[in-house]
């Protein structure tokens, strides 16, 4: 860590842009007002819920260099999140508190939304902050009916909670065009204002590039030429203010358009991503609060397969493939205060899910079509005694599929069910501004998704090398997983502080995705009885106005502890998990509008498969940095230019199924605010 450290501050380079929010500047890390945070539903301060929370602040967001758009990327700077972000045009399979990251729940303003696509659609400039909080959140917060890419998302080992602008100001507007390497050139921009009780934003970004082979030597990628793409995204969002005590009423809504290729004549892309949430808040007496919400996501993606695996010199067109998904996540919760200051809060939530998929060869194929639902209750009381906080909830939940086709065809058993009681409980002793205890335990429930039933090509197909997709497992069980963690945070001095905790995670029949041994192919398996331990340090500490720095490090033991249908899996390490990863960094402003941050993060190998007999990828460093320069300031105006080099030191590291990141790129640009 001392060597990283040294590096990260030996750099010069990087910075924080011009955030779209005038509020971002006054935004500080380490002093929080009244914000709602991911362990309760009502406004209160950090050290008021039992789990552990990180605040990412507006401003925070413009200093960390996201180098392939991920929102992923941005939480891989705090403890216990591992990005990794197959590239520009892929998805993160990365892991979050010791496990994949589908046992982490990631929602906006309150709802769940997609750990795969959504987080590299959604635009950080429409948010305020995000809220990570460690640790079991399975009792307010539902596990999510994502059907795609590794299934299901449980919110066992935490959440993220990203917050939406809300309340605006002043009318602002913010403008940034750039360039940089692989020819990418883009631009985006945002707006507010208020009108009376309305207030909105609107904004957009739009980015192509010729980008690059992102694949390992004789992957199945096979890239001829630069994989070309282009991303559109357009968002907005309005809330009415009914009156001064906090009623209102909003709307949000994203669209991304995602097209190009993958490097192959016949290998196009096109996908379509759209998230809408509305939202009602109602603080309709002093002590009682009424939220309810409901949110729509639809994911259409399409993609074209040629004659490669059939005859490596083929570059004909064998197939349009796609997946339909849409997700319908609403929820209802009422909070009332209890005593003085003890909350109470019960709910309901509800998701509709669809999944389909199709395969076009001249007349279109369909493959799987299914439908899920989630019904969930809840309660959780929270009591505030002094200095301790006590905190205890329980959960139903009622989840059901229906499939109407399975590999094309009606299935022999075309629906399930299942009800599961799940709880929640915590507690936190704040002995002092200086110290604090804490430690939590909850349950969660997974039942398997749709393609980790039907998969994406024919059983049959399993091993076969000449053709890629995702194996179907028809006897595939779901899991229960127990969730424990304890923690102290310190604050030695003003600006520092220093937080310990460990964590301890049981699944039963743990639902895990690998990758099928000399095959370009996918399956969902039960690994097993699973067990997860490991324990983060991390420092955070504000030096005076000019320094800041943190640094953190986790180390995590994942591995399959009981299988008693097939024993030759005990001892092999879970997938995607690094065991031991460091995070550096420090952010810097200088007089005269210069602002500098620059951050390390080093990681161990992950696996891909789960086996004794895996080989584990080569761990790397990756250091990233950001400059910002104001160059001309006026009343209501502001001009700045900033550079971003991202993977200075040029580490073409390995990443699952094929993929590599392609070494050292930079862009750089200018941004006007108004």
């Amino acid at each position: 860590m001392k060597r990283l450290l040294v590096s990260a501050l030996s750099l010069v380079l990087v910075g924080a842009p011009v955030v779209a929010d005038d509020e971002a500047d006054e935004a500080n890390v380490y002093e929080m007002g009244e914000v709602i945070i991911t362990g309760s539903k009502l406004p209160q301060t950090p050290g008021n819920v039992t789990q552990k929370i990180s605040i990412i602040t507006a401003d925070e967001m413009g200093s960390l260099v996201l180098g392939n758009g991920n929102l992923a990327e941005m939480l891989s700077y705090t403890p216990g999140n591992f990005a990794n972000v197959l590239s520009r045009n892929d998805a993160n399979w990365g892991s979050s508190g010791g496990l994949a990251h589908t046992y982490k729940g990631y929602m906006l303003d309150g709802l769940p939304i997609d750990a795969f696509v959504d987080l590299q659609s959604l635009d950080p400039w429409a948010f305020q902050r995000v809220e990570d909080q460690r640790g079991s959140a399975s009792v307010l917060y539902p596990t999510y009916l994502a059907m795609d890419f590794a299934g299901n998302q449980s919110p066992l080992a935490g959440t993220a909670n990203f917050i939406l602008k809300e309340r605006v100001g002043s009318t602002r507007t913010s403008a940034s065009a750039y360039y940089g390497s692989y020819n990418t050139l883009g631009g985006r921009f945002f707006h507010q204002r208020a009108a009376g009780n309305l207030h909105l934003f609107f904004g957009g970004h739009h980015e192509d590039s010729d980008y690059t082979d992102y694949g390992t030597e004789g992957s199945w990628l096979q890239m001829d030429d630069d994989p070309e793409y282009e991303k559109t995204k357009m968002y907005m969002r309005g809330t009415y203010f009914l009156d001064d005590h906090g009623q209102r009423a909003s709307i949000y809504a994203h669209r991304t358009w995602h097209t190009g290729d993958a490097g192959r004549i016949n290998r196009d892309f096109g996908h379509t991503y759209t998230t809408l949430n509305a939202g009602y808040t109602n603080p309709f007496a002093d002590k009682a609060t009424l939220q309810a919400k409901i949110g729509y996501r639809d994911y259409v993606r399409r993609w074209e397969e040629d004659g490669i695996w059939e005859d490596p010199k083929s570059r004909e067109l064998r197939s349009e493939d796609g997946v339909d998904q849409s997700v319908m996540p609403a929820d209802v919760s009422l909070s009332i205060i209890t005593r003085e200051s003890d909350v109470l809060t019960v709910g309901a939530d509800y998701q509709l899910a669809s999944y389909a998929t199709s395969r076009e060869t001249g007349e279109i194929s369909p493959g799987n079509d299914a439908t899920a639902t989630a019904i969930g209750f809840y309660a959780q009381e929270e009591l505030r005694m002094n200095q301790l906080i006590l905190r205890a909830g329980g959960r139903y939940n009622i989840i059901s599929h229906d499939i109407d086709l399975f590999q094309g065809a009606p299935p022999g058993d075309d629906s399930n069910s299942w009800n599961k009681v799940l709880f929640s409980g915590g507690a936190r002793y704040n002995h002092s501004d200086e110290l604090a205890v804490y430690a939590n335990l909850g349950t969660s429930f997974k039942a398997p998704s749709l393609k980790s039933v039907g998969g994406t090509i024919p059983l049959a197909s399993k091993g076969d090398s000449t053709v890629s997709g995702h194996v179907p497992n028809p006897d595939i069980k779901p899991e229960s997983g127990t969730s424990f963690d304890v923690g102290v945070n310190l604050r030695p001095s003003d600006g520092l502080q220093v937080g310990l905790r460990g964590f301890n995670i049981l699944l039963a029949d743990q639902i895990a995705q690998r990758a099928v041994p000399d095959a370009p192919q996918s399956e969902d398996i039960n690994a097993g009885n699973t067990t997860t331990r490991g324990a983060e340090v991390e420092i955070t500490h504000r030096l005076n106005e000019q320094v800041e720095w943190f640094a953190n490090y986790t180390y995590t033991s994942a591995e399959v502890t009981e299988n008693t249908e097939d024993p030759s899996k005990v001892g092999a390490k879970i997938n995607f998990v690094p065991e031991s990863a460091i995070g550096v960094g420090v952010h810097l402003t200088f007089p005269q509008g210069l602002r500098a941050t620059v951050t390390a993060q080093s990681y161990s190998g992950i696996y891909q498969d789960i086996s004794k007999d895996a080989e584990a990828l080569d761990g790397y460093i990756l250091v990233n940095a950001r400059l910002e320069q104001r160059v001309r300031t006026q009343d209501g105006y502001d001009l700045s230019l900033y550079l971003e080099p991202y993977n200075i030191t040029n580490q073409t590291f390995e990443m699952p199924w094929g993929f590599q990141d392609p070494g050292f790129s930079a862009n750089g640009g200018l941004m006007v605010s108004f």
